[in-house]
């Protein structure tokens, strides 16, 4: 019996050890369900609700649905103008408040200034001269003469953003913080400085430069960058002796290191007004 020549033999598919694998990935229904579709099909059944009450109910539910959907975009969209309209007629009433404190603070002016002639008139010759002094020091008078203006602004290009500066969060490294006013200020009084003012903020013994979020706080007046600090005291030298102090390397260093924009400006007379707000904490009966 001749022997039958032998062929070539039939390649095993490559998938052939992942079965599984490969019937998940092409039967993705499961036979079952399959069925059972099948099933109510050919007996005339539909996934559908059957009776009129039930299709009654759907219908109401599918209308409440785009009711609520419908009452939520229009409460939305009112509540954007009210929102604005009530941040317009907040700052309106902050700009009025404010205003209106600088009319007190001019009537505060005009009544210190009688009082301070009434003063001299009443104590009259040494008496007068260390009043004055005393009112020079504690900074309750405007004082007038040689000095320098310090200008400190935010780097270029600040953002804004909130955090602590140099502390490594989300911050802005540009930005002129209190504590950087409070060593500049304590550098000019360091230096030799007579009376100091920070954008028209009369600094006394008793002042306090502190933060408040994102804003700068003098006596508890908010204050904008750019910040101008006068201090009135012997021009030339007192610029060379604040560029020395800690408070001077402080500034270069933050003009060097994060952009922070800085200035000096020696002049001839700066003028300072006087510290709002001062009250006396210790009297005596005079002789």
């Amino acid at each position: 019996m001749p022997q039958q020549e032998p062929g070539p033999r039939p390649t095993a598919r490559p998938d052939a050890s992942m079965s599984l694998l490969t019937t998940l990935m092409s039967t993705t229904l499961d036979e079952g369900y399959a069925e059972a579709a099948a099933r109510r099909r050919a007996e005339g059944r539909s996934d559908l609700p059957r009776t009129l009450r039930a299709r009654l109910w759907l219908a109401t539910g599918l209308v409440l649905a785009g009711l609520v959907v419908t009452l939520g975009a229009a409460q939305a969209r009112e509540s954007a103008p009210t929102v604005a309209r009530e941040r317009s007629e907040l700052l309106d009433r902050v700009d009025a408040g404010t205003a209106a404190v600088d009319v007190l603070h001019d009537d505060v002016d005009e009544l210190r200034a009688e009082v301070a002639a009434l003063r001299r008139e009443a104590l009259g010759g040494a008496g007068a001269e260390g009043a004055e002094l005393a009112a020079l020091l504690a900074g309750a008078t405007p004082v007038t003469g040689p000095g320098i203006e310090l200008t400190v602004d935010d780097a270029e290009g600040t953002a804004g953003t909130p955090g602590d500066p140099r502390d490594g969060g989300a911050f802005d490294a540009g930005r002129v913080r209190d504590r950087d006013l409070q060593r500049v200020v304590n550098g000019l009084w360091h230096s030799g400085a007579e009376a100091i003012a920070v954008n028209g903020q009369r600094l006394t013994a008793l002042s306090a430069i502190r933060a408040a979020g994102d804003a700068v706080l003098v006596d508890n007046r908010p204050l904008a960058p750019p910040y101008s600090v006068l201090a009135v005291g012997p021009g030339d030298d007192l610029a060379t002796a604040f560029a020395a102090s800690d408070g001077g390397r402080h500034l270069a260093a933050l003009r060097d290191r994060y952009g922070v924009r800085a200035g000096t400006d020696v002049r001839d007379e700066v003028s300072l007004p006087a510290a709002p707000g001062l009250t006396p904490r210790v009297a005596r009966p005079a002789a």
